[in-house]
């Protein structure tokens, strides 16, 4: 029985409503639809982290037992899996024979081959969200937060996330923004990364700026200690990597120590984001500037109904970005979808003076920041 019907069964409607049958109904559709979609989304997450799209990548047809092969899995998982991934539309099934391909048209936004265009990567973050929903619930029910660490594999998917949306437009697109930047990088001069996670992007500059020196600071110690390893494998000895709570990072901050101040996705999850900035502010040199990647939106939620990714930014919020601020002492909670009108009062606040929005063609997500006192 659909939802039409039980409601003409039982009769009324709110008040001043009329009900519609067939509106209920393609909300209805639209809803399973919505349930198919949350379901592919763990599969793919799990087709992402085993390899499995990238087995498949050559698009030929094969079976489950040799897809298991080349993949290096059990067969038994890969055929179920390969079920949620026909039925969802994602991989093609011959009756005849009983084998699979991946159209290349589909892997072309599937497999790590597509970077930076590999839309599986995100599917990650509804599985590790959904690690937390007990939490959140709790959250809901009497306040507070969840802390970082009961987010297993958060700080992975950022770093992956990063690869895709920082690391390959961050020479030719990102530090353009900044007219003589990459000059002032090249002769040598002193950069700061707040919420650093694993630095990557801060690893990136620092190889290819060796006459300068960068400096992380972030609240996690296993992303600390991945960036340390890893800067060390790479041979950086101008790059170093510090715990640090920010929250009174508008005390602590050493005065006009850096020339170069940048955050990624990391102002809106702070427990403290005002001190924060402030602390940036103190904490810039003499004709210093400070880059703020952010979320692309708006602060009114009416302004965001037309986001390509809205729905999936203010779930991570609610269930990552947000909490992990309210979970801090005093936290603010700001949450990812903080916006553009936000995000510009509180650079105003801390004595940036000039705030530049840009927007990059390849980058839906984000917005980036350019701040001058």
């Amino acid at each position: 029985m659909s939802v039409a019907e039980i409601h003409e069964v039982d009769g009324g409607s709110p008040i001043g409503e009329i009900f519609s049958p067939s509106r209920a109904e393609a909300f209805e559709e639209r809803f399973v639809d919505m349930l198919n979609g949350g379901a592919a989304c763990l599969m793919v997450s799990v087709g992402h982290r085993t390899g499995l799209f990238d087995a498949l990548e050559d698009g030929a047809w094969v079976s489950s037992d040799a897809l298991a092969t080349r993949a290096g899995l059990d067969e038994r998982y890969v055929r179920e899996w390969l079920g949620a991934m026909v039925t969802s539309g994602i991989v093609e099934c011959d009756g005849q024979t009983t084998t699979y391909r991946l159209p290349s048209e589909h892997g072309a936004c599937l497999t790590r081959a597509a970077t930076p265009n590999n839309l599986a990567m995100f599917a990650q973050y509804i599985a590790e969200l959904g690690s937390v929903e007990g939490d959140i619930v709790h959250c809901f029910e009497h306040g507070g937060g969840v802390p970082y660490e009961r987010f297993g594999r958060f700080h992975e998917i950022m770093a992956e996330d990063s690869g895709q949306s920082v690391l390959p437009a961050l020479e030719e697109h990102i530090l353009p923004l900044i007219p003589g930047i990459q000059e002032k990088l090249a002769s040598g001069i002193r950069v700061l990364d707040l919420g650093c996670g694993r630095g990557r992007a801060l690893m990136d500059m620092a190889a290819r700026y060796p006459a300068s020196r960068f400096t992380g600071f972030d609240l996690s110690a296993e992303a600390l200690a991945w960036a340390t390893a890893e800067a060390e494998e790479r041979g950086l000895g101008n790059v170093r990597f510090e715990m640090r709570d920010l929250a009174t990072f508008d005390a602590d901050a050493e005065p006009a120590a850096f020339d170069f101040v940048t955050t990624f996705d990391a102002v809106h999850d702070q427990g403290s984001p005002r001190a924060m900035v402030r602390g940036i502010r103190r904490t810039l040199a003499e004709g210093g500037v400070y880059m703020a990647q952010d979320i692309n939106g708006s602060s009114h939620v009416h302004e965001n109904t037309d986001h390509p990714i809205g729905t999936l930014l203010y779930t991570i919020s609610c269930m990552h970005c947000m909490t992990v601020s309210l979970a801090q002492k005093d936290g603010e909670g700001l949450g990812a979808m903080w916006g553009r009108q936000k995000a510009i009062e509180i650079f105003n606040e801390a004595g940036f003076g000039s705030v530049e929005v840009n927007e990059l063609s390849h980058d839906v997500q984000n917005c980036y920041y350019v701040c001058r006192p």
